[in-house]
């Protein structure tokens, strides 16, 4: 067994935890890095039997030493609530983040990944959007502490790259839901979902015709997963994501459907700068990893409402 020491940032996080006990299971020694902004000790709280699991309290915007083979840079707040909460500390968490974990990676010559997003595409004016698409993303409106945040990481990955020769990946990640996603992050699938079992009203800003692709969290980890492990020479960016696309609309009839929600769904205004449309162009997924998305929309919705009947 190839046991590798493997750090992750934002460990506790949606995402990370999921990422954190899949790594584990694959037999590897891993360290999580957090400060808690949005992740929580109780998504990664069952692994802690497992000796070759450290959960460290640590902000990336500070340097973090440790000898490690492979890094996964995901700490970042990532819903339009908690990246506007703070959207200094945000763009600091994405460049100061990178900056630091580029550093570390430099300096133990380990390879690194960096969790991007779609949002570096911002509003698209190109569909579905392939990755040599350079976007349409407003410098200086409410989500650009994330979306500028994200893509200046993307650029210092690949001048750390191109000047150090830092072993580095970029995946682009779209639209994720499942397990673990903090119940007041205001992305769409869990305020739907929440609403639902309250028999709240369901929210949709806008008119209900604007798109998004959802991928469910454990395609997402082993598209990740599969990104690290390949040849040098393929940096990415790449894509992952789900190319089914979705309305508003569909995905609020559907969470009511499979919660038996007496739910009625509402409508409010559009925020500044949310994108009319989102879907993923995932050949090079398929073509580089042999990668796609296993886990469609009803079944994933399933099991993220079980998780939120519980935790609710």
């Amino acid at each position: 067994m190839n046991r590798k020491r493997i750090l992750v940032t934002g460990g506790a996080g949606f995402i990370g935890s999921h990422l954190c006990e899949r790594l584990l299971n694959d037999g590897h020694e891993v360290i999580s890095v957090d400060n808690y902004f949005t992740g929580n000790k109780q998504n990664i709280i069952h692994l802690l039997d497992n000796p070759y699991f450290e959960i460290v309290r640590h902000d990336v915007i500070e340097p973090y030493y440790a000898e490690v083979d492979e890094i996964y840079n995901l700490a970042c707040p990532a819903s339009p609530i908690h990246y506007q909460y703070n959207p200094i500390k945000t763009i600091k968490t994405s460049v100061m983040g990178a900056i630091n974990m580029l550093g570390l990676a430099k300096r133990v010559n380990a390879r690194i990944l960096q969790a991007s997003t779609s949002e570096v595409y911002g509003d698209p004016d190109v569909h579905p959007q392939p990755e040599s698409y350079w976007g349409n993303v407003n410098t200086i409106g409410i989500r650009s502490c994330y979306d500028e945040g994200k893509r200046c990481a993307e650029t210092l990955f690949m001048d750390y790259h191109r000047r150090n020769n830092v072993d580095i990946k970029i995946v682009r990640i779209f639209n994720t839901y499942g397990p673990h996603m903090h119940p007041a992050d205001g992305r769409v699938v869990s305020n739907f979902i929440i609403q639902a079992l309250k028999n709240q009203d369901v929210t949709i800003f806008g008119d209900g015709t604007q798109t998004r692709s959802f991928q469910y969290v454990d395609d997402l980890v082993e598209g990740a997963i599969r990104m690290m492990a390949t040849e040098k020479d393929f940096i990415g960016p790449i894509n992952i994501g789900n190319p089914n696309e979705f309305t508003m609309l569909q995905l609020a009839e559907k969470v009511i459907e499979l919660t038996n929600s007496s739910s009625r769904i509402v409508f409010k205004p559009l925020p500044q700068d949310d994108p009319k449309q989102r879907q993923p162009d995932i050949c090079l997924a398929k073509e580089k990893l042999k990668w796609e998305p296993s886990v469609q929309l009803e079944e994933g919705l399933g099991k993220t409402i079980a998780y939120f009947e519980k935790i609710l």
